[in-house]
C-alpha cells in the first residue's frame, strides 16, 4: 500500500482527475548555455533567478506542479510567493550535469542538499535525474544512487520521481539509434520502478525524428507501460511543441499518466525580455499548458489507478502503527 504521506503529496502534484501536468524548470547549466551560448559563464545568479521567478509566476497557475532546483529557484520561489497555491513543489536532488566521459556518465547528488531537507521545507516530491545505460561500466553505481534516494524518500514519506536519461556507449555518437533507445528505455523502466519509484519521468521510447510511424510510437509506449510498475509521465527533452503534443497524445493513449514538460513549452521565452517575454508566457506558453492538460485528462491513466487500495477502508487505530 502507498504510504499516507506519499499519497497526500502526490495529490498535490496532480489534477483532481489524477493526471500529472507539471512544469519543469530545474535547468541550470543548460539554461545558462541557452541564455548566452557564446559565454554561459557570464550569466549571473540574479539573471537566472529573475527568469525563473517570472516563469513560475506565470506558468504555475496552469500546471499541477512545478519542478525546481535548489541553487536558483526553490528558496527564491518560497520567499517571493511565486508558485500558485494549487501547484505542488517538486525539488531536484542532483547536481547539474554529470561526471566522467560521455559514454560512462555518473550522476552526482547536490552537496549540502538532500531528501531530508526537501521534505523539511514542505515540498511535494523529490526528483532524481540519473544517466543510465544497463551495459555501461558504471551501471551498478548508478543503480546504487537510485536505491539510496529511494530509501531516503521512504524514510521521509515523500514521493520519489525518477528521471533516467539514456546515452550512447559509443563516445563518437551523440544519441542512441531509435531501436536501441527503445530497448534501453524499456529495460530501464523494468529495472528501476520496483526500487521504490513513485513516478517515472520517462523519455519518449523512440527517436521520433528517425522513426516517423506513430503506430511504432504507440507500440513502444505500450511496452513502456507494461514494463513500468509505477505511473509514468513524459519528459519533453526540448523537442518542438507541436512534436511534443503528438508524443503526449500517443503516450497517454498508451498508458502514461501525464507530462513533466520543460523547454518545449517555454524555450522561445529565453531570448525575449520585458513585455515581449511576459506576453509570450501569459498567452502562448499558458495556452500550451492548457492544451497539454486537456490531452492528459482525456487520454491518460490517473496515477492513483496504480493504487486501488487508496479507495479502501482505513483500519481503526491505523495511526498507532503508522
Amino acid at each position: 500500500m502507498l504510504s499516507f504521506g506519499k499519497a497526500l503529496r502526490l495529490q498535490r502534484c496532480a489534477a483532481p482527475s489524477g493526471h500529472i501536468v507539471m512544469f519543469a524548470l530545474d535547468h541550470r547549466g543548460n539554461l545558462k548555455r541557452m541564455v548566452r551560448p557564446d559565454d554561459p559563464d557570464s550569466v549571473g545568479y540574479q539573471e537566472i533567478v529573475d527568469f525563473k521567478l517570472e516563469l513560475i509566476r506565470t506558468m504555475s497557475p496552469h500546471s499541477t506542479g512545478i519542478l525546481l532546483d535548489a541553487e536558483y529557484a526553490v528558496a527564491n520561489n518560497i520567499v517571493n510567493r511565486t508558485i500558485a497555491p494549487q501547484a505542488g513543489l517538486l525539488c531536484a536532488v542532483e547536481k547539474t550535469g554529470y561526471a566522467g566521459p560521455s559514454d560512462d556518465r555518473t550522476t552526482r547528488l547536490l552537496p549540502g542538499w538532500g531528501v531530508k531537507k526537501i521534505a523539511r521545507i514542505g515540498a511535494a516530491g523529490v526528483k532524481l535525474l540519473v544517466y543510465y545505460h544497463p551495459d555501461a561500466p558504471n551501471a551498478r553505481q548508478q543503480e546504487a544512487v537510485v536505491e539510496e534516494v529511494a530509501e531516503s524518500c521512504r524514510q521521509e514519506d515523500i514521493p520519489f520521481f525518477l528521471e533516467p536519461l539514456s546515452f550512447s556507449l559509443d563516445p563518437n555518437a551523440k544519441k542512441l539509434p531509435s531501436a536501441e533507445r527503445r530497448q534501453v528505455v524499456i529495460a530501464t523502466a523494468r529495472k528501476f520502478t520496483p526500487m521504490g519509484v513513485d513516478i517515472l519521468k520517462a523519455e519518449f521510447p523512440v527517436d521520433a525524428g528517425e522513426e516517423p510511424d506513430e503506430s511504432v510510437w504507440a507500440a513502444a509506449c505500450a511496452e513502456l507501460s507494461a514494463a513500468s510498475t509505477a505511473p509514468w509521465v513524459l519528459l519533453s527533452a526540448g523537442v518542438t511543441y507541436p512534436e511534443f503534443v503528438r508524443q503526449t497524445t500517443v503516450a497517454c493513449q498508451a498508458g502514461a499518466s501525464g507530462v513533466l514538460v520543460g523547454r518545449s513549452v517555454w524555450n522561445e521565452a529565453v531570448p525575449l525580455s520585458g513585455a515581449a517575454r511576459t506576453a509570450f508566457l501569459q498567452i502562448t506558453a499558458a495556452d500550451r499548458m492548457r492544451e497539454l492538460m486537456a490531452i492528459c485528462v482525456a487520454h491518460g491513466k490517473p496515477w492513483h489507478a496504480f493504487h486501488p487500495d487508496l479507495g479502501g477502508v482505513v483500519p481503526e487505530n491505523w495511526y498507532e502503527q503508522y
